[in-house]
């Protein structure tokens, strides 16, 4: 059975913001705990594919990989998806936004699965990705709704 998460959480701050604050990818690193860097490889309309490395896991490995998204502003979704799959055969991520009353539901949902000799089965990297994608949803509420709504001035965090 191939892998299948879906986490949402509420933000308190206008769609406006979660949704440039979330799609800013060269803040990335200062958004999500999990990444160390990003790199934009090229950018064709709405779409844009990038590298982004995570921190050295507990062994002192550096997993990187290339994605790709697409960004829909008006039906306020993103489309993402690995290039280089990694230990993944695939890897599909859908991004929604959606105005609450009292903010804004971001919502992922990631459909996936591991190649036969990967270092973990489906339902090992779906309880993986469901616990770090609360954590980083948690952290990107934090983080928005630290700002008041408001996004940071050039050169603040």
């Amino acid at each position: 059975m191939p892998g299948h998460t879906d986490n949402e959480i509420v933000v308190k701050a206008p769609v406006d913001v979660v949704w440039d604050v979330t799609n800013d990818l060269p803040n990335w690193p200062k958004l999500f705990s999990e990444y160390a860097s990003i790199e934009i490889l090229e950018k064709t309309g709405n779409t844009t594919r990038f590298r982004l490395a995570m921190h050295p896991d507990e062994n002192g490995v550096v997993w990187s990989w290339v994605s790709e998204r697409t960004v829909d502003r008006a039906g306020l979704t993103v489309k993402a998806r690995r290039v280089e799959t990694g230990p993944f055969a695939h890897m599909d991520i859908h991004w929604e936004y959606g105005e609450v009353p009292g903010g804004t539901r971001m919502r992922w949902v990631q459909d996936f699965a591991m190649k036969p000799d990967a270092p973990i089965d489906d339902a090992g990297m779906t309880d993986r990705i469901n616990l770090n994608s609360r954590i980083q949803m948690e952290l990107i509420r934090d983080k928005i709704e630290g700002r008041g709504g408001r996004k940071a001035p050039a050169g603040h965090r």
